[in-house]
């Protein structure tokens, strides 16, 4: 358990990016570098985590931290890589600090997120598209993306790469099946999701107080598909409707979770914050996470099974180029949505992207150095 969470923890501080990078962290850490999943494994889990509402990479996290070390081994993934940006963001909040100085720093490291975005479309295109069908896939995703926002958008691509790939792609000679995936009983499963619904199914009573913040972030959690930015409109609806935050202070946490390592998710916290203090930071963080962890944790135990299966299999290998023409369309809209507000702004991404891709850099320092560059522009 402390293993998990201090290997989680410090991709915790230092995973920039958002979901998009997340995920290539993820491949690089706990697939190439310390072994703890395979990539047939880590496939199959990004897969799931696609299928599934919530935030794809804090879910994938949690489940790599349950196949290691069992429930606490879940809870110790979630808690070290949500820690930092939270208790950031809820810092941000308190002193609202998101102008001057402090907003020409924000503004460097959204440059920075753009190069390691690139980045890990990148490493994720090599590893989920090695044919030129696979290739055509992602592409199409990517434009289908582009042409439909929002959440049906992100499900209709994700349900169009399994259909595709189920048709078009050689399904392998034998599937592998993985004990890991068996961390969790079905029994378990079940009650897992039975409690996501029944959740849901109470956040959309009248509550006041903790209870309709807490309510109003779990539906926003449990009813997103792709995480990330996709959860932001609904973030909007539940907390500025409202009146809870105003326009201004919920833009602001929108542009400073951008710039914050860790999940984006955790721009519940600073709205928590913004609400009720303290407190509410902590019953918006956990409302929102909650439903996904839940979700995962219940589909795990089935998801053995059926993967195994090899037209699944064939189905899967679309899924994961749909996913990589999903993380190419969030990096268009990095750049869409404001990430480079000017002239400099391009030849400082440029060379970041260029010092991550060709001269295989830490992201960190990289990061540090647009955040500083941020400052001088």
């Amino acid at each position: 358990m402390l293993d998990v969470f201090l290997v989680f923890l410090r991709l915790g501080l230092t995973s920039f990016g958002g979901p998009v990078a997340h995920l290539a962290y993820f491949r690089q850490k706990f697939v190439d570098e310390l072994r703890w999943v395979s990539a047939a494994d880590y496939g199959a889990l990004l897969a799931l985590c696609q299928f599934l509402p919530g935030p794809a990479s804090s879910q994938a996290g949690f489940s790599i931290g349950l196949l290691r070390a069992g429930w606490r081994g879940g809870l110790a993934a979630w808690v070290g890589f949500t820690l930092p940006s939270a208790v950031i963001m809820a810092c941000i909040a308190a002193f609202a600090a998101v102008s001057g100085p402090v907003h020409a720093v924000l503004h460097g490291l959204q440059l920075a997120a753009v190069a390691v975005v690139a980045q890990a479309v990148w490493v994720m295109a090599r590893g989920f598209c090695p044919s030129l069908l696979t290739r055509a896939l992602a592409i199409g995703a990517m434009v289908a993306v582009c042409c439909i926002p929002g959440s049906w958008g992100q499900i209709f691509v994700i349900v169009a790469g399994g259909l595709l790939g189920r048709i078009l792609l050689p399904a392998p000679a034998e599937v592998a099946g993985s004990d890991n995936f068996r961390a969790v009983s079905r029994p378990a499963g079940a009650v897992c999701l039975a409690a996501f619904f029944g959740l849901l199914g109470a956040a959309f009573l009248p509550l006041n107080g903790l209870a309709g913040l807490g309510a109003a972030f779990y539906r926003s959690g449990a009813l997103v598909f792709g995480g990330g930015h996709v959860v932001l409109p609904l973030l909007r609806d539940a907390v500025v409707g409202p009146g809870w935050v105003g326009a201004k202070m919920f833009l602001a946490g929108y542009g400073a979770a951008q710039a914050m390592p860790g999940p984006l998710f955790t721009v519940a916290s600073f709205l928590g914050f913004a609400v009720a203090g303290p407190v509410g930071a902590l019953v918006a963080l956990i409302g929102i996470f909650l439903p996904g962890v839940l979700v995962v944790a219940g589909a795990l135990p089935f998801w053995q099974s059926l993967r195994t299966r090899p037209g699944l299999a064939s189905a899967l290998q679309g899924v994961n180029a749909a996913v990589v023409g999903l993380l190419a369309a969030a990096w268009l809209g990095l750049i869409r949505y404001g990430a480079i507000q000017s002239f400099w702004d391009v030849p400082v991404v440029l060379v970041a992207s260029a010092v991550l891709l060709a001269g295989r850099a830490k992201p960190l320092p990289v990061v540090a150095a647009c955040a500083v560059v941020g400052l001088v522009l």
